[in-house]
């Protein structure tokens, strides 16, 4: 009877000191999840800029499910986790303070993508600071899953669409149709059709990428296995939709464009898809190794029962490690709120040129009816030059106190804003020119309208510095502004007409830089100097 009883109290005791452990093993999982969403919530413009993107494209759509999925693969790993000990990892706090870092420079240089992709990496960074580097690494793909949510991916749209058009192209000529091709549009005997950007498979690669990855790693535990299906993943729906784009034309080829003409070919596309993503799954279930996880995860959970009593840590250690993460954050947005403070708002003077040797003349005719766009509202100034039979127009854009969608580098400072605009930009090139004993690559632009041609040449000014690379610019923006020098700078554009030979151009757009360039420069000083000078009133 003793020995019945003391089994029983053994029993009991292992169960109530089980119950305990794995209460205290889950307060570090709160405080994790707790610190995540105070970072999310510190950081919530960057939170709500991806999540206003998930709700009006389409494209990006998926990143809702993204965090529901790396939580469903890291629960997956429960048995795993139980026999890790929840070990903090403080000395990655300092990698949490670069990517802060790269988080206030991105904002300085309004980089969006790059403030998003570093919000991302501040909660696989937290989780191992807080939970150690070996709970870290057990779940480092779930974790890394999260990048997904980072709507990107449109720069691909421009090759997709070329690849799109090329294999469309090439496919109609193998099976005897007649194509008559000008860039991404192109004429068959039935009709015309063009690549647009609905047409380049971008969603399609995207939600392939997205639910393979997802696939391989719940299907395959070899590595090997799990890239190559995710490599298989990313070139199978570009030839796909390649494929998809060559049936579509054919089919309103073979029905006289009565078929697959208006919104049915996005229907039969996206059935199209659905069929090739299925088929790769179902192919890639022939290697599966998810039936090996079942008898692990039976040895894990015999293991974790051994492991989960002395698996915790003392909360005093969670909670400096929590605390620092939080400091930690914390910083780069109040230094960012301080920058922000001390900007000015005063206007843009006004800025004069004049020639004094009197070469060349100015004044405010327009050479052409052209002007390059920008987004935001800068202060613009416009001149003309003339000397003896020569004409030189000069465009120089000015920014101050620069944001989001308000910038010098943006996508939507562009030459020719329209595509329906009479003008269009027949050539883009990278050229050498003389600024007295100093080189400087600028970018030149040939346009053309049905009355007059264009030559163009382009750089940034940023003070003392000139540049064409927006890399470059967007970089020294972010730290002047980072030492508090402000973020003053123009784009300058110089353009004159031609005939038939751009080369007639070049050397009248040489010349004027040579006589006039320190003039520019010392005319945008002035204007930064002016604004230097009300900020120390």
């Amino acid at each position: 009877m003793d020995n019945v009883c003391k089994a029983m109290n053994t029993r009991l005791s292992t169960e109530i000191g089980g119950d305990v452990s794995t209460r205290s093993r889950m307060v570090p999982v709160f405080i994790v999840l707790l610190v995540i969403s105070l970072i999310l919530g510190v950081y919530y413009e960057v939170t709500w800029s991806i999540i206003s993107i998930w709700m009006r494209s389409e494209t990006y759509a998926h990143g809702f499910l993204i965090f529901p999925f790396s939580i469903y693969m890291i629960w997956k790993q429960r048995h795993r986790l139980d026999t890790l000990k929840y070990q903090p990892s403080i000395g990655w706090v300092w990698v949490l303070g670069i990517i802060g870092l790269g988080w206030l420079l991105a904002t300085l240089a309004s980089v969006l993508i790059v403030e998003q992709y570093a919000l991302i990496a501040m909660i696989p960074v937290t989780v191992c600071i807080i939970m150690g580097y070996r709970v870290a690494w057990a779940i480092a793909f779930p974790l890394a899953y999260l990048f997904f949510a980072v709507p990107v991916g449109d720069a691909l749209i421009p090759p997709l669409i070329d690849f799109t058009a090329d294999f469309t192209v090439a496919a109609l000529q193998m099976t005897g149709v007649p194509v008559y091709r000008e860039d991404t549009f192109f004429s068959i005997p039935s009709g015309n059709w063009s690549v647009v950007e609905a047409c380049s498979g971008l969603r399609y690669l995207i939600a392939s990428v997205t639910l393979g990855t997802l696939y391989a790693y719940l299907t395959y535990r070899s590595w090997v296995r799990r890239m190559l299906f995710i490599i298989l993943s990313i070139i199978v729906p570009i030839i796909a939709n390649g494929m998809r784009a060559y049936l579509i034309v054919m089919t309103g080829h073979l029905s006289d464009m009565q078929l697959a003409v208006g919104v049915d070919h996005l229907i039969y596309g996206w059935i199209f898809f659905g069929l090739v993503m299925v088929l790769l799954f179902w192919i890639g279930s022939f290697w599966r190794e998810d039936q090996e996880d079942q008898s692990e995860a039976k040895n894990e959970k015999k293991v974790s029962t051994h492991h989960q009593t002395n698996g915790t840590v003392s909360l005093k250690q969670t909670l400096l490690a929590a605390s620092l993460v939080v400091i930690t954050v914390s910083i780069w947005p109040a230094y960012a709120m301080y920058l922000q403070s001390i900007s000015r708002v005063d206007p843009i003077s006004e800025m004069d040129i004049i020639d004094p040797s009197g070469k060349w003349k100015v004044n405010s005719e327009l050479l052409v009816d052209w002007a390059p766009s920008y987004v935001g509202e800068p202060r613009k100034f416009y001149y003309r030059f003339n000397q003896d039979d020569r004409s030189i127009g000069v465009y120089i854009t000015y920014y101050r106190n620069q944001k989001q969608n308000s910038e010098l580098i943006n996508s939507g400072n562009i030459l020719v804003s329209d595509k329906f605009s009479r003008w269009r930009n027949i050539g883009s090139a990278k050229r050498n020119i003389s600024l007295g004993s100093e080189v400087l690559t600028i970018k030149q632009n040939q346009l053309h309208s049905h009355t007059a041609n264009l030559l163009v040449w382009r750089w940034y000014w940023l003070g003392d510095t000139q540049t064409a690379n927006p890399y470059f610019a967007k970089a020294l923006l972010a730290i002047n502004k980072f030492l508090g020098n402000g973020d003053d700078g123009a784009e300058i554009v110089v353009l004159t007409t031609y005939h038939d030979n751009p080369k007639e151009a070049e050397d009248v757009l040489q010349d004027f830089i040579h006589d006039m360039n320190i003039i520019l420069t010392e005319s945008l000083l002035d204007v930064m100097g002016g604004r230097n000078d009300s900020v120390g009133e």
